[in-house]
C-alpha cells in the first residue's frame, strides 16, 4: 500500500474511532447482551438453578442474542445467512465476551445478588449496576477496535 492509501486509510479509520461511536457500538452490543443477561438470569434464579448454571445460561443466551442483533441488521443488509454469522462473530465476539466478564464478575461479586429473589431489589439492582459498569468498561476496547477495523467496524461495512 502506498503512503498516501495509507494516510486515506488511517484517516478513514480514525474519524470512525469517536468515542460517540465506539459508545454507540457498546450500546448496541449491550442491548442484544443484556436482554440475554436478564433472561438468563430470571430463569435461573426462578428455576433455583445454582448460581454457576445460572451465570452459564445467561452468557450463552447473551452471546445468542447479541449475535441475533447484528445479524438481524446485515441480512436486512442483503448478506446471505452464512457471511452474516461471520460478520457478527467478527463485530461482537470480543465485545460480547469483556462484557459478559465483567458484568457476571460484578453480580458475582455482589454480596447475596445471585441469592436474592426476583422480587428483591438487590437482585435488580445489581443486575443494572453490573451492566451499567459493563457498558463503561467495554467502550474503550470497542473503540480500541474500530480504530483497527475490527470490532463493530466490520458491520459498518455492510450498512
Amino acid at each position: 500500500m502506498d503512503h498516501t492509501a495509507h494516510r486515506q486509510q488511517q484517516a478513514h479509520t480514525d474519524s470512525g474511532a469517536s468515542w460517540r461511536t465506539a459508545a454507540r457500538a457498546t450500546l448496541h452490543c449491550l442491548t442484544g447482551c443484556a436482554i440475554g443477561e436478564v433472561l438468563g438470569m430470571v430463569i435461573g434464579t426462578a428455576a433455583g438453578l445454582h448460581n454457576a448454571a445460572t451465570v452459564v445460561l445467561s452468557t450463552a443466551l447473551a452471546f445468542v442474542l447479541g449475535y441475533a442483533l447484528t445479524m438481524r441488521g446485515v441480512l436486512r443488509a442483503g448478506l446471505p445467512l452464512p457471511q452474516a454469522l461471520k460478520v457478527a462473530l467478527a463485530a461482537d465476539t470480543v465485545s460480547i465476551a469483556v462484557m459478559e466478564l465483567i458484568d457476571n464478575t460484578v453480580m458475582v461479586g455482589v454480596p447475596g445478588a445471585m441469592d436474592a429473589g426476583l422480587t428483591q431489589a438487590l437482585f435488580w439492582v445489581s443486575l443494572t449496576a453490573s451492566l451499567a459498569v459493563a457498558f463503561v468498561l467495554t467502550t474503550p476496547v470497542n473503540r480500541w477496535m474500530i480504530t483497527r477495523g475490527k470490532g463493530h467496524a466490520v458491520v459498518h461495512h455492510h450498512h
